[in-house]
């Protein structure tokens, strides 16, 4: 791999500490912003050999780097996606499409909270009716970094007291651990609630000197927590330069009868949610009936001959250790490199991975363990789904042909 050797010797006098760095054209025009939990970590792995190709393109065209040093990674992440907004940076917005980025949306309502959406939805919130934030790239990235926001800013996600679906005006749970500020119960007024979404506004805006001015005289209280706001479940995500993003799972389950009449289906998550459009039934027809781990195989290697379908970031398997140990086998035989997640039900719901599954990856599907649990729970339902809705048919189809029959027989 070409590169300036003056940007590596750069390198000795860049801190250990997190921001965000810039890498710029001969012309100062800036190819990528990124950030990092270590900044001389991270622009060390561009270095290295055998990295990715888009990458190691981008590195050879650069003549200069640029960096900002932040408290913490949230700050980091905040700063990312301000500059690409502004910058849209050629190594950022390669291809990528609107769906491949994520938003936060904070509604100009009473009571608002922030929303995570696709960019594809952006169009339901036009400007004047919302504040909006990004793009960042990981739906599971901001997540957890609105729960840390969450922390130091409680907000609700439940109904107001006095609404229609919360008349009684019951208090949450969020509100029990000190997450939400009380709206359900009544305790706190629109405007007093509207300090700390808009306290949130100037954090995601990246109005840190603004914020910490305003709590000066509001809330001393807050300084402290905020410029100490951290989390394991952000420093997971920024372990290697190549870190995992999980835009989209897909989950598998097996469903039959008595072992008999087997179906297998496919439930897919994008960015988070739901994407039924793309959920697909496999009839099984080769594997011995009852053979869940068979069936699977066979499933998953009828999926992956798709090749028109989008690849998954992780594959999730309804079962423990046996069914992801004979799985990965077959991968292996069948050269496909997707990594493998199960859910041992006999072990508490407990995550199952191969052994040569990376730390890093295995930190993030922690992470979003409660989607993965929700991703079984799909896929678990139309399998059960699309077998009874077959067996509906089939049965239909018998009695229309016994009914044709017995009328031609009559005459």
């Amino acid at each position: 791999m070409s590169f300036n050797h003056n940007l590596k010797n750069k390198l000795k006098t860049i801190p250990k500490k997190p921001g965000i760095y810039f890498w710029l054209d001969k012309t100062g025009k800036i190819l990528y912003v990124g950030r990092a939990t270590s900044l001389k970590n991270r622009l060390s792995q561009y270095f290295q050999k055998n990295i990715d190709s888009r990458i190691a393109e981008m590195v050879a065209s650069a003549a200069n780097i640029k960096y900002e040093v932040t408290e913490t990674l949230l700050e980091a992440i905040i700063l990312e996606a301000k500059n690409i907004k502004k910058y849209w940076p050629k190594y950022n917005v390669r291809d990528c499409d609107d769906r491949s980025f994520i938003y936060v949306v904070i509604p100009k309502t009473d009571f608002s909270k922030p929303l995570i959406v696709r960019g594809t939805d952006l169009k339901k919130f036009p400007t004047t009716r919302a504040k909006i934030f990004g793009p960042y790239q990981s739906f599971h990235l901001i997540q957890s970094a609105l729960r840390l926001i969450r922390r130091v800013f409680p907000y609700g996600t439940c109904a107001p007291a006095g609404t229609a679906s919360n008349s009684n005006g019951r208090a949450c749970f969020d509100y029990q651990i000190g997450l939400c500020p009380g709206a359900c119960v009544g305790i706190i007024s629109p405007e007093n609630y509207q300090k700390n979404i808009d306290n949130i506004i100037l954090l995601l805006s990246g109005e840190k000197k603004r914020l910490i001015n305003k709590l000066k005289k509001d809330n001393p209280d807050k300084i402290k927590a905020l410029k100490h706001l951290q989390d394991v479940a952000l420093l997971t995500r920024e372990d290697n330069l190549e870190e995992h993003k999980i835009n989209r799972l897909e989950g598998y389950d097996i469903s039959h009868h008595a072992g008999k009449e087997s179906y297998g289906a496919m439930a897919v998550f994008e960015s988070g949610e739901a994407s039924k459009k793309e959920y697909r039934l496999f009839k099984i027809k080769e594997a011995p009936a009852g053979d869940d781990e068979r069936a699977l195989s066979e499933m998953l290697l009828r999926r992956f001959k798709h090749s028109e379908w989008p690849m998954p970031d992780l594959i999730m398997i309804d079962g423990g250790m046996p069914q992801i140990s004979f799985l990965s086998r077959v991968f292996k035989a069948n050269n496909i490199n997707i990594p493998l997640v199960g859910i041992s039900k006999f072990s508490g719901d407990k995550l199952v991975f191969t052994p040569e599954t990376k730390k890093p990856l295995r930190g993030l599907a922690e992470n979003i363990k409660p989607t993965l649990l929700k991703l079984r729970e799909e896929a678990h339902r139309f399998a059960n789904r699309g077998r009874t809705l077959k067996k509906i048919n089939r049965q239909t189809s018998s009695k229309n042909r016994q009914t044709s029959s017995k009328n031609h027989n009559q005459l």
